[in-house]
């Protein structure tokens, strides 16, 4: 469901720019708006949630999914933990719909997918290593990287039950923005695949904004 939002950038009481194969990891208060822009267009931002002063409780696809009845995210979702308490909500989305079920990418994903020379890729586990190794006041290991949402990625499913991945269907400019239930750390890892057509096989910059 396309839904604009009325907050204004230069509002925003922080702002990054995430280059493609970089991370981020930062907590959003409770109360807090978050934006993720696509900035270039069809660009993966693969994001992972965790409650601030629990790490164990996490995103939740299946809870999320089950309680929503539906596998695609936007506006409107509600983003469940593990423990089944609401962790943030989609209150606006000019993509229209976004993946939790393809995964991130990882070199052993890349080596079955696509080829053996394409394991020593990087790839957004990877990044996500990375993030928690350099951020050891959140006390997280590779043991807290679960499942993902994928923004701005498109991943029909097949009337099989399968899953395929296809061009995007975001564009430059278009965001989503969630408003955060409790205080959350956001994982974001700004997607390196160069062997996946959902960005045009051109990893580009997202934006990532805070309002109060």
């Amino acid at each position: 469901m396309i839904k604009e939002s009325n907050l204004l950038a230069e509002h925003a009481v922080q702002r990054d720019v995430v280059d493609a194969g970089d991370y981020y990891m930062k907590v959003v208060k409770a109360g807090q708006t978050v934006r993720i822009l696509d900035l270039e267009g069809n660009q993966a931002a693969d994001t992972l949630f965790y409650n601030a002063h629990d790490p164990s409780e996490r995103y939740s696809a299946m809870d999320t999914i089950r309680e929503q009845g539906n596998v695609y995210l936007t506006a409107g979702t509600e983003l469940l933990s593990n423990e089944g308490n609401l962790m943030l909500e989609i209150v606006a989305d000019t993509c229209g719909r976004h993946d939790t079920l393809g995964g991130a990418c990882a070199t052993e994903s890349n080596t079955v997918r696509y080829a053996i020379d394409k394991k020593c890729m990087h790839a957004c586990r990877d990044s996500w290593l990375l993030a928690v190794a350099e951020n050891e006041q959140f006390g997280m290991s590779k043991r807290d990287i679960t499942h993902n949402i994928n923004f701005f990625m498109n991943v029909p499913i097949t009337e099989q039950g399968g899953l395929t991945f296809e061009d995007g269907i975001s564009g430059a400019g278009k965001y989503v923005e969630l408003k955060a239930a409790m205080d959350v750390i956001v994982l974001l890892s700004n997607c390196p695949q160069l062997n996946n057509p959902c960005n045009a096989y051109n990893p580009t910059p997202v934006e990532v904004l805070i309002w109060d």
